[in-house]
């Protein structure tokens, strides 16, 4: 939802009944109870270390705590429900009890396992990279009156976005499936969803460039809802600078600093200290 502020918009969440606004960016830094993520240096699986890790993510800046227990990276060993959750419990009840005022997202595409970590942990946000491929997210998202990160993920059979798709018809087709899906959420009584365009899910490496190329275009389709991007150190960057993602930072810094240009209020990122830099530039900037 949005409320007008002279000729501006000023975006809110409703996180456990306070408003959380993004007249600034914000910065959500990744932490990671996997074995498998892409970029090694983000993961962390004992108390200790995810403790540090939320603390260097507070104290570099960032103002939420994205938790993964399940890799998403292509080729990733698929984790079974019941061990999604061992590792996010344990994650959640580290962060609950060190930061028990962060705001905490937690990247699952499970309903039943959103639902857990919402009613036992007070989770704020659920990020769902899969855009609702859960027949019961929706439903369960609308009953648990959490924001929701709605990703687009492209490639996929039952979608009408055609991974052969070329870049410049790409980006109205994405546009109609975030359009078609976010209807689907305010009829089902979703009032707060964050949209995610799914930098390099089911995408081309043109199709991710074309995305940034437009995503000011983009943005303006959807005024009333915070978008996140999350680029960092991912294969769009590797595969175009011929580099590992241990190397990748620079190049996410780029794009970060573009799409603050066109319009992002989330940045979910790897390397917090950099991007909160990259706001704090960008919001120099303004007029």
């Amino acid at each position: 939802m949005s409320r007008k502020i002279g000729i501006s918009a000023v975006m809110t969440l409703n996180i456990q009944g306070k408003l959380l606004d993004f007249d600034t960016p914000q910065v959500m830094g990744i932490l990671n109870v996997t074995p498998d993520s892409f970029y090694a240096d983000s993961r962390v699986q004992a108390r200790e270390t995810i403790r540090l890790r939320g603390e260097q993510i507070l104290s570099e800046g960032g103002q939420m705590i994205d938790v993964g227990a399940y890799s998403t990276r292509p080729g990733a060993t698929e984790v079974t429900e019941a061990e999604e959750w061992q590792r996010l419990e344990l994650a959640l009840s580290v962060l609950r009890e060190a930061f028990p005022e962060c705001v905490i997202s937690v990247d699952t595409f499970r309903a039943e396992v959103a639902k857990r970590c919402v009613k036992e942990f007070g989770v704020d946000i659920i990020n769902d990279v899969s855009g609702g491929k859960d027949p019961m997210m929706f439903a369960t998202v609308a009953d648990l009156r959490v924001p929701y990160v709605l990703t687009h993920s492209g490639g996929v059979a039952d979608d009408a976005i055609d991974g052969n798709m070329s870049a410049e018809e790409y980006v109205p087709s994405l546009c109609r499936w975030l359009a078609e899906r976010l209807q689907r959420l305010w009829e089902q009584g979703v009032a707060d969803v964050i949209l995610d365009p799914g930098f390099g899910f089911g995408k081309t490496l043109a199709q991710n460039y074309q995305i940034v190329k437009c995503l000011e275009d983009i943005v303006g389709v959807f005024p009333d809802n915070a978008f996140l991007v999350g680029v960092s150190r991912k294969s769009m960057i590797c595969k175009l600078l011929d580099i590992q993602p241990e190397e990748a930072l620079n190049g996410t810094t780029v794009l970060n600093t573009l799409a603050l240009k066109a319009g992002a209020r989330i940045l979910r990122v790897h390397d917090v200290r950099q991007a909160v830099e990259a706001v704090k530039m960008i919001e120099m900037l303004k007029d």
